[in-house]
């Protein structure tokens, strides 16, 4: 019979957001921390389900090189800032969900203005999207197209010749994992430290 040494995993660390984790898995056979964590580490990156804006429909914005009056950020820079919101979708379907924005006067437009239903929640709230100036006709609407997916899907793959003018495409990053790394350590098996 072969001596084999089943491996445990242990979580050794985890924030009260569950945003970040450590775990460890040990004990493993030589040359099977690499292979096993940089496989991980792939899925994890690449392979995980999650939720986030494919399309967005600002009032008044016909293209992405547009500038809205009053507001700080060109349509670019607000594109960056929805690529950046971690949401969680909770709906059991895999049919896109919309969510608004309508926000009025001087001050910052964040994830916690986003107006979404019972089956989203905007995890980063903070997560600035654009800055009003301020004045008499400043307002800044949006209506934003959430959707499941895995990995990164970019703006061309999620464009449709059906797509109304104004309907702006935005790169998808599915992924709920925003960084992993790993680390090999040797350890002591009996006599054998490899």
């Amino acid at each position: 019979m072969f001596d084999f040494n089943k491996p445990k995993i242990q979580i050794t660390e985890m924030s009260d957001d569950k945003r970040y984790g450590k775990f460890v898995v040990e004990p493993l056979e030589r040359g099977y921390g690499i292979t096993l964590g940089n496989s991980l580490r792939r899925i994890m990156l690449s392979s995980l389900p999650g939720a986030a804006v494919s399309q967005v429909k600002i009032d008044g914005v016909l293209h992405e090189f547009s500038s809205i009056p009053g507001v700080k950020e060109d349509v670019t820079e607000i594109v960056m800032n929805l690529k950046n919101l971690a949401i969680k979708n909770l709906s059991d379907s895999n049919e896109p969900k919309t969510a608004y924005i309508e926000f009025e006067g001087e001050g910052v437009v964040t994830g916690a203005d986003i107006q979404v239903d019972q089956d989203l929640e905007i995890l980063n709230p903070d997560q600035v999207i654009a800055t009003l100036n301020g004045g008499a006709d400043c307002k800044f609407n949006a209506e934003l197209t959430i959707t499941k997916g895995r990995g990164y899907v970019s703006a061309d793959k999620g464009k449709t010749d059906d797509m109304p003018i104004g309907v702006i495409a935005v790169d998808a990053i599915y992924t709920p994992v925003e960084r992993v790394n790993m680390s090999v350590e040797n350890t002591r098996v009996g006599q054998v430290t490899d």
